[in-house]
């Protein structure tokens, strides 16, 4: 099917009939720069990032009507119900939609602060959607996607955001210095928990601006553009410290692990 691109949607449309099924291409997300600047009184961090959509790696997900709901995940074991159903149900909540039937075939890794799970969700949100003609406006989208999960409003839309909040907090940021350039995702077998992640990070005011640091060439980015994740989990994954040094060997112009980790990426 050469019409199918990554981040691409495929209808099965006839015209005169209804849209009975939906293809979509959840992206991945790398984050350049992630600052936790405090702890909140409700137990969550504010943070400040850069999300980045990488197209090139994606999940690929199928959203068909159905007399009754059903789920089915392929290439990954996923406990309890999946973020795609939970979106599903609270669109039905929300809007009455009717069942539908939601196939998942997971190529962004799990665990690995690639943003899998919520792009999964937030376009399950667009996908349900477009099957039933809602025409909600973005904004509306981002507001259910933020009851499921704190990244998830990034993936509602289709460009670079600076988040704040818990990552909910979105303001459209172009990076015109990646041009010409290449990212390259390097998943690792080391697997890091979020609680371990935060696990004694000590949460402060970036000492660089980010959007100052993101307007300098990418090469300049290395000791100024900051993970602050990488200072708690590489002191238990020596490894993962140890792969980001070899990306730099191996001629990156940067590197630094995404989220709270354990997958690198190189800019090259």
């Amino acid at each position: 099917m050469s019409q199918l691109k990554n981040c691409g949607i495929w209808r099965n449309f006839v015209p005169g009939f209804i849209f009975r099924a939906m293809l979509l291409f959840p992206p991945a997300k790398v984050n350049l720069g992630l600052h936790v600047v405090r702890k909140r009184e409700d137990g969550y961090h504010d943070i400040e990032t850069l999300f980045y959509p990488v197209p090139e790696l994606c999940d690929i997900l199928e959203i068909v009507r159905a007399d009754s709901f059903g789920m089915r995940v392929y290439n990954a074991s996923i406990e309890g119900e999946n973020l795609c159903g939970k979106a599903w149900r609270l669109m039905a909540e929300r809007y009455g939609i009717p069942p539908v039937e939601i196939l998942l075939y997971k190529k962004i890794p799990m665990g690995a602060g690639l943003g899998g799970g919520s792009s999964d969700a937030a376009w399950t949100l667009r996908g349900l959607d477009m099957v039933f003609e809602l025409k909600l406006p973005k904004d509306e989208l981002a507001s259910l996607a933020a009851e499921l999960g704190s990244d998830c409003p990034f993936f509602i839309y289709d460009s670079p955001m600076i988040a704040r909040g818990r990552g909910e907090i979105l303001s459209p940021f172009e990076v015109p210095s990646l041009a010409g350039h290449e990212i390259r995702i390097f998943p690792q077998p080391d697997f890091v928990s979020t609680r371990e992640a935060y696990a004694g990070i000590s949460p402060h005011e970036p000492v660089h601006r980010l959007e100052e640091v993101l307007n300098l060439p990418v090469g300049e980015w290395r000791g100024l553009l900051v993970n602050d994740f990488e200072t708690t989990v590489f002191a238990g994954h020596p490894a993962l410290a140890a792969a980001k040094q070899a990306l730099y060997d191996d001629g990156a112009l940067y590197a630094a692990m995404s989220g709270s980790g354990s997958a690198l990426y190189g800019i090259y």
